[in-house]
């Protein structure tokens, strides 16, 4: 089994206690167990994204969780990815756009699911060691990424709630979506486009309300060590977006020096919520400050979906924290990586919906700590296995080769 391969390795790469290696090999056992039961649903035999809300397989959850699925080394989860690129690639669009859903091409629209899709098919040929797999599908795709820059500059721009974020107000240049698109360009070798991205990325935001026409919006926040949510004109928002950031340490947009800096941010900001009583746990919300009824930022749907604390204002998700213990992991930061890899331990243990020994749930509330989302969530207990890999071999697979500017696909 994958724990009895891997329990030993943790051991010697973690300097913790007996009972806490035990309850890692009984999470990795759990989530193992999640996954195959999760493998097959009822749309057309795609994998669900929960394991009892949430049957159909969402575009964005099974590309994410393509990094736990292929962790595992296990057969039957390789190919529950095959089968949902070929779904996927299926009902792509004429013109490239990939859907929300893999069984249905009518639900378009998503930021997202298209550079998910170029990531998520880039890491399986890799495994598969299939490097022309669905190549017809992937140059499509590519190409339509190529129209979403509105300047023709590689950097993309979004809609609000386009991305994951359905309930969150993202639009522009958003930082999540454009460190997809960095990663999906070193994968696929455009190493000229990845640079002109970095580059712009690492420019400050625009700020004020005059902007020198041809100044680009940049993504560095000013006097601050991550980067910006999104920005777009004279528009933006410095609030801290944890899966962007992490992405952006993983992928190399951060330098390495940046990078630590940027954790040694996150950790103070953290506490010093935890001492406020904004925060209950040892793991970051992903998204921070909240945003507050009183802010310019708040829209009147957030008191009813989006709640301080809440959802995408400030929940904890575990699958974020996988990235975020990887990111830990790329920036050389291994006692911060293992302290954050026992945190979410705890995290996914309670369940919410159904009773089980591990709940694997969507998200939890920040100043409670109590989950408040789906049970036996995919990209959840995928990004837990590929969040403890990582602490495991001490380094991050797939991650490395871009760190590097090594094309995987």
């Amino acid at each position: 089994m994958l724990v009895d391969r891997t329990l030993h390795a943790i051991e010697v790469a973690m300097s913790v206690d007996e009972k806490s290696l035990a309850s890692i090999a009984q999470a990795k056992e759990a989530t193992l167990h999640i996954l195959l039961h999760n493998a097959r649903g009822p749309f057309q035999g795609l994998p669900r994204t929960a394991g009892w809300g949430y049957p159909e397989p969402y575009t964005r959850d099974l590309m994410i969780s393509a990094l736990g699925f292929l962790a595992t080394g296990n057969e039957e989860l390789a190919d529950a990815l095959r089968r949902t690129l070929v779904a996927l690639a299926s009902n792509q669009t004429s013109r490239g756009h990939i859907p929300s859903l893999a069984h249905d091409p009518d639900d378009r629209g998503a930021s997202d699911t298209t550079p998910l899709f170029l990531f998520g098919l880039a890491l399986y040929r890799k495994s598969a060691n299939q490097p022309e797999f669905l190549n017809e599908a992937a140059q499509k795709a590519l190409k339509w990424m190529q129209y979403q820059s509105p300047d023709d500059r590689v950097m993309v721009s979004q809609l609000p709630t386009s991305d994951w974020r359905d309930e969150q107000w993202v639009m522009g240049y958003g930082l999540y979506v454009n460190a997809l698109v960095y990663a999906y360009l070193l994968l696929y070798g455009e190493h000229e486009s990845a640079a002109q991205l970095r580059e712009l990325m690492n420019r400050l935001e625009v700020c004020g309300k005059e902007k020198n026409p041809h100044e680009h919006e940049g993504l560095v926040v000013p006097s601050k060590p991550y980067y910006a949510l999104y920005s777009y004109k004279v528009l933006n928002s410095d609030r801290f977006d944890l899966l962007g950031n992490s992405l952006a340490i993983l992928t190399g947009i951060a330098s390495p020096d940046r990078a630590r800096d940027l954790l040694a941010w996150i950790e103070a900001e953290c506490e010093a919520m935890r001492d406020r009583g904004e925060l209950a746990v040892d793991l970051p919300p992903c998204l921070f400050p909240y945003i507050l009824p009183h802010h310019a930022d708040w829209h009147p749907r957030y008191e009813r979906y989006n709640r301080p604390g809440d959802y995408h204002n400030g929940g904890v998700w575990p699958f974020i924290c996988g990235f975020y213990v990887a990111a830990c992991v790329a920036a050389g930061q291994m006692e911060l990586a293992e302290c954050k890899l026992l945190a979410l331990t705890e995290l996914v243990k309670p369940w919410h919906e159904n009773e089980a020994e591990w709940g694997f749930n969507e998200w939890i509330h920040a100043q409670t700590g109590k989950p408040s989302g789906r049970d036996w969530q995919t990209w959840s207990a995928a990004m837990y296995l590929y969040a403890a890999d990582c602490v495991q071999r001490q380094t991050t697979p797939f991650f490395d080769e871009m760190r590097a500017g090594n094309p995987v696909a």
